[in-house]
């Protein structure tokens, strides 16, 4: 299979080939991996490539699909998976140094359901230590840069798994999204990932931040999404956030509903700011929305109080379960993680739920507005793509415990709520980077976002935009293999 012919197959064409016989997983996963080993070391959207477990599970499923069986809907599909999800027998470093040579027994219940459908891990994706920031550097990893300008980061934390998808590497990866973290890094590699409804998709172990954590695919296509999010999604015993199952195949009913979306358009939230560019795009997106067939505006009042305050307290107060680290490992830790860990272990138990009962009143607030419509629109981020060695900005304030959240103002309200929340590509910047709108639906909603954002890929025809071909450096090939395992 040629590289173009490879880049050229979405997840479910893909699947599909497979099913005809036309196409073997033995010459999907090489092409995956001969791709990876061309272009990522420009990007370093890996830290670990399995290749000889990606063979060998393909040569398995090669012969099931020879003898007309098949695991399920993503049989012989690659995928990549971000590096916080443990998988028994090979490493999860969680982007930390503390972790460099952790190799769990447990796999996480996403993965494994996963595999079940077929898919086939070709190794592990980047991501910043813990993940807990929105940028694309760990103190293990390096920097993941961003396959449309190099120069750029990639954003986080599911850094290496929205890069991998926009390098054309693999079509689906599995992230994970406690402020922004899968609709940042889409946004800024020109993906789409939603994050679901909090517990549609089980995790285990549960993250500190357990009230704000959800998981999810990142996706080249919205039926890639809900076809991985189908093979995903249910309660987990493990999980006690994990919901009953809504019982519907999402990748079956992507079609608009007979009854028209409300939607309300909103160019920011909270008053913030919002870059030149960014403005531009979400205009002419806001204005072909305003054009779609099935879609009814509405408008309605979203002037809630900015969260900011509650996330921070939420997110710092997991620092607490680090009192007993060690000096010499928190000086180990990337700088701001361990900034923030030291305010953590001084949270006091009644500044914590009271800021539990501000999360509940914010909750109440946000669900008696979406009584009134179905769908917001929002800008994904306010700002461009900076620099990928850098954390924010250059105007970024570097005071805040969690400055990142300053410039995501957009994306962690619905972490606090946890409603489904996507992001889909919907312009271009003059010099070539992507733009993301952000789609937010009411809780247990996530049907009517992926309905929306399917007909919103064909209206902006970012589907199947040819992805940008990186011109692997010298020294690429070296920097793969050094990550083959």
């Amino acid at each position: 299979m040629q590289a173009h012919e490879y880049r050229e197959l979405t997840a479910v064409k893909m699947a599909e080939l497979v099913r005809t016989g036309e196409v073997s997983p033995v010459e999907i996963v090489r092409a995956a991996l001969d791709s990876i080993a061309a272009t990522d070391g420009a990007i370093n959207a890996w830290c670990d490539v399995l290749e000889s477990h990606a063979m060998e599970r393909a040569t398995e499923l090669a012969s099931q699909a020879a003898r007309g069986e098949f695991c399920g809907p993503l049989h012989g599909v690659p995928i990549g998976v971000k590096d916080l999800f443990l998988t028994a027998d090979f490493r999860t470093r969680k982007g930390s140094l503390l972790h460099a040579d952790l190799v769990p027994t447990e796999t996480a219940p996403a993965v494994q359901r996963l595999f079940a459908a077929g898919a086939i891990m070709v190794g592990k994706n980047t991501t910043p230590e813990a993940g807990w920031k929105g940028s694309s550097t760990s103190p293990l990893y390096g920097v993941t840069r961003n396959p449309w300008n190099p120069e750029k980061t990639a954003g986080g934390s599911s850094s290496g798994s929205a890069a991998a998808v926009a390098a054309g590497h693999v079509p689906i990866t599995l992230g994970s999204d406690g402020g922004g973290s899968m609709r940042i890094p889409a946004s800024f590699c020109g993906i789409f990932s939603m994050k679901p409804t909090l517990g549609r998709v089980p995790t285990y172990p549960l993250s500190p931040s357990e009230h704000l954590s959800h998981a999810g695919p990142m996706a080249a296509t919205v039926a890639d999404y809900a076809l991985a999010l189908d093979a995903v999604k249910g309660p987990d015993c493990r999980d006690p956030q994990s919901i009953a199952d809504d019982g519907l195949r999402y990748s079956e009913l992507l079609e608009m509903p007979a009854r028209p979306i409300r939607c309300v358009l909103a160019p920011t939230l909270f008053d913030k700011a919002v870059h030149a560019e960014i403005a531009r795009c979400i205009k002419h997106a806001f204005a072909e929305i305003e054009r779609m067939p099935g879609v009814e505006i509405v408008n309605a009042r979203v002037d809630w109080k900015d969260p900011i305050a509650i996330f921070e307290g939420l997110w710092t107060a997991r620092g607490a379960l680090s009192r007993g680290m060690s000096p010499e490992d928190r000086a180990r830790l990337d700088p701001g993680l361990a900034r923030m860990i030291e305010a953590g272990t001084h949270v006091d138990l009644e500044f914590h739920l009271r800021n539990l009962q501000d999360r509940a009143k914010f909750c109440r607030e946000v669900a008696e507005s979406f009584q009134s419509f179905d769908i917001l629109l929002t800008p994904t981020l306010p700002i461009l793509a900076f620099a990928a060695e850098d954390d924010g900005p250059p105007d970024m304030d570097p005071a805040p415990l969690i400055p990142w959240a300053r410039w995501t103002p957009f994306t962690y309200p619905f972490n606090i709520t946890g409603q489904p929340a996507a992001s889909i590509p919907c312009g271009w910047t003059p010099d070539g980077m992507p733009v993301g709108l952000q789609v937010i639906g009411n809780r247990f909603a996530d049907l009517t976002v992926l309905q929306l954002c399917a007909a919103l890929e064909l209206r902006f025809n970012t589907g199947t935009k040819q992805r940008r071909l990186l011109r692997a450096p010298d020294n690429a090939h070296s920097i793969a293999a050094e990550r083959r395992m």
